[in-house]
């Protein structure tokens, strides 16, 4: 699976992989994001609802397919975002997902890691500044 670190974090992985959190689609997001990692073939779209003033966001869903790093990761950001602020979001970067992941990521798989990270910064990105993307790959 290219990645290292103690078991419990591995089991962890696997956990999320087979019973992901947040799985599924929110009625009415904020914002709905789509991005894929065309060297593994991952996918994940992400729906994200944000409180009234648009700066703290209430509920995320995920759906998706693709490698275990990809979807475990999404499923654990999906309840880390919960809370967190828009300026939070746009803050982070591929080493806070690797840290929520717990686990040594192989070079090859940092792509598959960071994907959710990547729909959802860019999908905050796209409703805010109004663009006309419809989809982020790892590879932009």
């Amino acid at each position: 699976m290219g990645i290292g670190g103690s078991d419990m974090y591995r089991q962890q992985i696997l956990d999320h992989y087979k019973s992901p959190r947040n799985y599924g689609e929110l009625e009415e997001p904020t914002f709905t994001h789509v991005g894929e990692n065309p060297m593994c073939g991952d996918t994940i779209e992400m729906d994200v609802v944000l409180d009234e003033d648009e700066e703290t966001i209430e509920r995320v869903a995920f759906r998706g397919e693709g490698c275990a790093i990809s979807q475990a990761s999404a499923s654990m950001l999906s309840q880390e975002l919960v809370g967190m602020t828009i300026e939070e979001l746009e803050a982070m970067d591929r080493d806070d997902v690797i840290d929520m992941l717990g686990v040594d990521i192989s070079p090859m798989r940092v792509k598959c890691a960071v994907l959710a990270e990547k729909v959802a910064q860019d999908g905050a990105e796209i409703y805010f500044e109004g663009l006309d993307v419809d989809r982020t790959t790892t590879e932009d």
